[in-house]
């Protein structure tokens, strides 16, 4: 396991590096859901999710990895660089800066509070590397689920920025800003 966190509402939430060609059949219904549409991979079979995930192991400025709730998959996260990959021309980096995308796996049981707990172990996760000062996000503009559990883990909204795929609606959070929103939402 690359990385745990107990939530204490969910269960325990680990994080294991993503197997390309082992993991593809699991991915395919997630990112083929139609709850995943800002996924971009509504069209996609086995081979191509096999594919894409393939091109991300292969990059030096992204990965992948499954996550897990109480060891059954249940997520999914790509970290990358930002100054060197999605968004390269389209904001100022800044040094310490790690780009994140999130996806949950579609159930018929939804448990409430999930996704806000995958969030936050998404972003404890990626703030034990200290050289991490900033998480940067392009969601969809369209997006505004995404958009709202941004802001409840401290994100603040830059503006939007185009993209060949999309508008998105670039925001940053910084580790204080982060550690300030967990707090707030503890003493709620």
């Amino acid at each position: 396991m690359t990385f745990s966190y107990v939530d204490d509402r969910i269960g325990t939430f680990t994080l294991r590096p993503l197997d390309p060609e082992a993991d593809a059949a699991l991915l395919h219904p997630w990112v083929t859901h139609p709850k995943a549409a800002y996924w971009m991979m509504q069209d996609a079979d086995v081979a191509t999710v096999a594919a894409e995930y393939r091109k991300i192991a292969d990059s030096p400025h992204h990965d992948a990895f499954v996550g897990m709730l109480d060891g059954t998959p249940c997520f999914l996260v790509e970290r990358y660089d930002p100054a060197r990959a999605e968004l390269v021309g389209l904001y100022e980096p800044q040094e310490g800066d790690v780009g994140m995308h999130f996806l949950c796996a579609p159930t018929d049981t939804p448990v409430h509070g999930f996704t806000r707990a995958v969030i936050t172990t998404v972003m404890h996760w990626l703030f034990t590397v200290p050289a991490h000062r900033r998480v940067v996000v392009e969601p969809d503009v369209r997006n505004t689920a995404v958009h709202g559990l941004n802001l409840a883990v401290g994100f603040e909204p830059a503006g939007t920025i185009t993209k060949p795929e999309k508008d998105a609606l670039l925001s940053f959070c910084t580790r204080e800003q982060f550690e300030a929103a967990v707090t707030r939402g503890a003493a709620q």
